[in-house]
């Protein structure tokens, strides 16, 4: 039995947390905890598509892992180059396919929910679960290289310790709130208001549109209709959305979007107000509302005929206020960290949020289960993390936004160039590796002289 070096906490048992869990589980000597507000591990959502960037990063988990998701994607795994999204003109009566978008490797597509329980299933002996446990706050000591454990203290008044705290607690995240209120405390006065303005989410002007649509029900109405078998966009002014099936065909995941430029970083008002989106659906709680049949197809009642025939087999669904977090100052301080949506909840235009997760995780995993990192030098192994990461998060958070104004026709591009450019914003998610990255970080973490800016 090995000794332990060190106990890790995360807060966040979602796509993000739970890969990181599995991913350090691969070093035994680090006792690792997973604190879950929720009663239950549980993902909400329903699709969730993956890259080949991405799911290089999963394949690293291990065989039985890759083979458990491929288990629930209709989809193997290639690496040459394939068809993985058609778009279309659908702003008219009669639309017209524009492009089709290729890539290297499939876009895995995956239900949340099978997706997060395979990550569940793969959670060793040496990781401890603990539900119903959300974060309030958290006290690190001021030397932030002593050995003196981190205070974690829960809404229900209980407490426990740890020696390194993983804020993978989503965009609210209750980890970045007392971070980034201590990184306030240690810059410089003026740039105190910048940092604490970081931690509240800001709304996109983005509202989503989010349901599943029986695919069965589609079939007997439509049996040829193209969703069936392939993933399509329908592009319009300012309004789309996209479809294509998961669960082994059993669904069609719809996803749908208006975009309002004009009402980017205001404040979403759930209960009315000027800052709303133009479409008010009832039954609003908070950034999220269930939406009627009706009310849901609203925002695209104007899109072609091809379009309206999966519209009319929506039964209900869910509005979604888009929220993002702003380019943080740093994702650590002192034996604090934060990953996924924590750390750079982004707009969902190129589906790589839980892609983008799951890559801080394992770079993450990898600087910290490295031998050459000990409790004494776990701020500089969080400090290479956040110099490999956050700039490529922030990057492929601007590009996300990009592709959502190309969908939306927002963007100067003639329409026949527009395939080319949106291909073009994109490629990274199948051209690139984190390897790349994750060599950097094993030399930085065994050149302890270098410095981290």
């Amino acid at each position: 039995m090995h000794s332990p070096r060190f106990r890790v906490a995360i807060c966040g048992g979602g796509v993000g947390g739970l890969t990181f869990a599995v991913a350090l589980s691969q070093y035994p000597d680090i006792i690792i905890d997973v604190y879950e507000a929720a009663q239950s591990f549980h993902e909400i959502g329903a699709g969730v598509g993956m890259f080949t960037r991405a799911f290089k990063v999963l394949r690293k988990l291990g065989a039985d892992v890759e083979q458990h998701l491929l288990q629930h994607s209709s989809s193997g795994w290639t690496e040459e180059f394939v068809p993985i999204i058609k778009s279309r003109k659908s702003d008219q009566p009669v639309g017209t396919e524009l492009f089709e978008l290729r890539s290297k490797g499939h876009l895995m597509r995956f239900h949340r929910a099978h997706f997060h329980s395979v990550l569940l299933s793969h959670l060793p002996s040496t990781c401890t679960t603990h539900n119903a446990k959300r974060l309030k706050s958290y006290t690190q000591p001021t030397d932030c290289s002593r050995n003196s454990p981190i205070t974690l203290t829960f809404t229900d008044g209980s407490t426990a310790m740890c020696d390194i705290l993983i804020g993978a607690d989503g965009i609210k995240s209750a980890v970045r709130s007392c971070m980034l209120r201590e990184l306030a405390e240690s810059v410089e006065p003026g740039e105190k208001e910048f940092v604490l303005s970081c931690i509240k989410p800001v709304w996109s002007g983005v509202t989503a549109y989010r349901t599943l649509v029986s695919a069965e029900k589609l079939r007997a109405r439509y049996p040829d209709h193209r969703i069936l078998r392939e993933h399509t966009q329908y592009m319009g002014k300012d309004a789309y959305f996209l479809a294509y099936p998961i669960a082994l065909g059993k669904y069609i995941n719809f996803a749908g979007f208006t975009l309002q430029r004009d009402l980017v970083e205001t404040v979403y008002e759930a209960d009315g107000g000027t800052s709303r989106p133009s479409f008010k659906g009832k039954a609003n709680n908070g950034w999220v509302s269930e939406l009627t049949a009706e009310q849901f197809v609203e925002p695209f009642k104007d899109l072609e005929e091809d379009a309206q025939c999966i519209l009319e087999c929506v039964e209900r669904g869910t509005l979604w206020a888009v929220h993002t977090v702003k380019t943080l100052p740093s994702t650590n301080f002192g034996r604090v960290a934060l990953l996924g949506d924590a750390a750079h909840a982004m707009m969902p235009f190129q589906g790589s949020g839980a892609g983008q997760s799951i890559e801080d995780a394992y770079l993450l995993a990898t600087v910290l289960g490295h031998k050459a990192t000990t409790l004494e030098t776990v701020p500089r192994a969080l400090a290479i993390y956040d110099k490999l990461r956050r700039p490529f998060s922030s990057d492929v958070a601007l590009r996300s936004r990009l592709t959502g104004q190309q969908c939306t026709f927002q963007v100067d591009v003639p329409l026949h160039e527009l395939g080319d450019a949106m291909a073009k914003n994109w490629e990274w998610a199948w051209l690139t590796e984190l390897d790349d990255a994750l060599e950097e970080a094993v030399k930085l973490v065994e050149d302890g002289s270098s410095v981290i800016i």
